[in-house]
């Protein structure tokens, strides 16, 4: 079956994944857009399992304020590079996490990670981290966080 550029275009807009990964998804998927979706998050699972034991002495620590100065939020985010430390996937994350936190108050990391993902309810938060770990490459974790609210 052929694969057009514009088809791999799609899924990569979509994902984030590199060229050859969307063209190899979309052969295995015979086409289907969906299934290769799918099969690109099993990739990505795949490469976040592969880095588990690398260190992650980089990252970067994100701020964010709430309802009107009455929460705030500090969270620790880590990766192996100060290189992916400064680009956009992975601010992203750090301050997705940190809009996390604010809102949904996790006790702790663990139950940050089974957390639903606030601008997606079909992913976890875990899931959304396997995403920039398969984007970026390199093995990223939440490391700790603090939620502070007026009155408390």
């Amino acid at each position: 079956m052929a694969i057009s550029a514009k088809d791999i275009a799609a899924i990569r807009a979509e994902t984030g994944a590199g060229v050859m990964e969307c063209k190899e998804a979309l052969l295995k998927a015979k086409g289907n857009k969906n299934k290769a979706l799918e099969i690109l998050k099993a990739m990505g699972k795949d490469k976040a399992k592969k880095r588990a034991d690398r260190m992650t002495s980089q990252g970067l620590i994100e701020t964010y304020v709430h309802k009107g100065s009455r929460i705030g939020v500090m969270v620790e985010v880590a990766c192996e590079t100060d290189f992916v430390a400064k680009t956009g996937d992975f601010k992203n994350l750090a301050h997705d996490v940190a809009m996390q936190v604010a809102s949904m108050d996790p006790k702790d990391v663990k139950e940050l990670l089974a957390q639903t993902y606030i601008f997606d309810d079909k992913k976890t938060i875990a899931e959304l981290l396997e995403e920039v770990i398969a984007k970026t490459g390199e093995k990223c974790e939440i490391k700790r966080f603090m939620r502070y609210e007026l009155g408390e």
